[in-house]
């Protein structure tokens, strides 16, 4: 079966695109907005207005196939593609792309992710954004063209079994850090909160006091909310290089204060994102193994997760071999093509490396969903709550979509 036409229309993300390093530098609150100038290029402000592209394909059949094009909350940093804005690409994809996917079989989906994964117009590859929305589409129009489930196509390409049994589930809550975590114990997430620690002086402390205090409150939370002795989620914090600010970069400080973090966390499991960002995948590599090795020697039990300069499947390669860290984040966009995605958390599993199918909640319900069905076929350790800060939202659209093809796979090979 083959592609009609292709549509390109613009569209709103679940939240906003924040300059990352103009909030590390101090960038004050005013409301829901920044102040201050933006440092990152591409910003017009600290804080805008999220956009994605979806991307539309008619097929043969009728059917219409889609995927969405949208990038990360913190565009331009950690060694990302820059801003990803609608006005500049939907040109572009007229120009060039729709013409590549018109008249296209859509009866691979693992060779027609390559071919645009890899493309170059004029030289150059496509923004991850093009990329990641470009093979979210292709996805789902072979799935309608056979009439299966998107994880069925990964299942079958990628020759992977069938598990039937959830993704354990990450959820994340944005500057609401405390209702959202009652909201989540509520509905027995397995891994929170996430957290949002961006800043020093009002989220992390400069001697990192804060952050102590607000893991000893998610402790006491747990034991006073969940409901019954069985449940025991993970504590996952992300402090986007906040540490590495008060310890000047200092591996072996940092080591002990995040070890000292796990008393805090009591007997709840705890995982570190992003401690530190020293400006290059090389130097991140180097400080994160030195910050992992430490901790080690001390036989601490918190483990690191590799997030800043950990965005394409290469870099992914590159700091699974380095045992760095105890976990990466598959940030899903930053990656372009969605089989890349597959292929990371699949070399995780591989070669010792726990895996966390990640993301934005600057993406949308079209993205989220066809993440569910990446993550089913794969299976990485925890799969991010998205799209958005709500929880509730996000926590609907992965937890229901992955309960709904579980049931619907399990049904259909019952009859068989």
């Amino acid at each position: 079966m083959n592609i009609v036409q292709a549509l390109f229309v613009p569209g709103y993300s679940s939240f906003y695109f924040d300059d990352q390093q103009a909030i590390k530098n101090g960038a004050g609150h005013d409301g829901f907005v920044y102040l201050g100038q933006p440092v990152t290029k591409g910003f017009q402000t600290v804080r805008q207005a999220g956009e994605c592209v979806s991307v539309m394909l008619l097929l043969e059949n009728g059917a219409v196939a889609l995927g969405d094009c949208a990038a990360v909350q913190y565009s331009g940093a950690g060694g990302r593609d820059p801003l990803f804005l609608a006005k500049d690409f939907i040109p572009f994809l007229e120009r060039h792309i729709k013409p590549l996917l018109e008249g296209r079989s859509v009866a691979s989906f693992l060779a027609n992710a390559r071919y645009f994964d890899t493309l170059e117009i004029e030289g150059q590859r496509l923004h991850t954004a093009l990329r990641y929305g470009i093979t979210q589409a292709l996805l789902d129009a072979s799935a309608l063209a056979r009439q299966v489930t998107k994880t069925e196509i990964l299942l079958e390409e990628y020759g992977l079994p069938f598990i039937a049994a959830p993704i354990p589930l990450f959820a994340q809550s944005g500057d609401d850090r405390y209702s959202a975590v009652d909201k989540m114990l509520l509905k027995r997430v397995d891994a929170l909160p996430h957290g949002l620690i961006n800043n020093v002086p009002d989220k992390l402390g400069f001697q990192g006091e804060k952050l102590e205090a607000y893991i000893r409150w998610l402790s006491n939370r747990v034991e006073q909310l969940r409901p019954d002795s069985h449940y025991r989620p993970t504590l996952h914090i992300d402090v986007y290089g906040t540490i590495g600010l008060i310890f000047d970069n200092d591996p072996t400080m940092m080591a002990d204060y995040i070890a000292s973090l796990q008393k805090a966390a009591g007997s709840l499991e705890l995982y570190i994102e992003g401690p530190v960002d020293v400006g290059s995948k090389e130097a991140q590599i180097e400080t994160m193994a030195n910050i992992t090795r430490r901790l080690r020697q001390i036989g601490s039990p918190v483990k690191l997760v590799a997030d800043e300069w950990c965005n394409t499947y290469e870099d992914i390669v590159d700091f699974t071999a380095a045992q760095c860290c105890h976990m990466v984040q598959i940030k899903t966009p930053d990656l372009g093509g969605i089989h890349n995605i597959v292929d990371s958390v699949l070399h995780c599993q591989q070669h010792g490396m726990e895996a966390y199918q990640g993301g934005t909640c600057n993406e949308t319900d079209v993205s989220a969903r066809t993440c569910v069905h990446l993550a089913l076929a794969a299976r990485p350790m925890r799969l991010l709550v998205k799209p958005g800060m709500g929880f509730d939202e996000g926590m609907n659209i992965v937890n229901n979509e992955m309960q709904r093809t579980l049931a619907l796979i399990q049904a259909r090979r019952a009859a068989e």
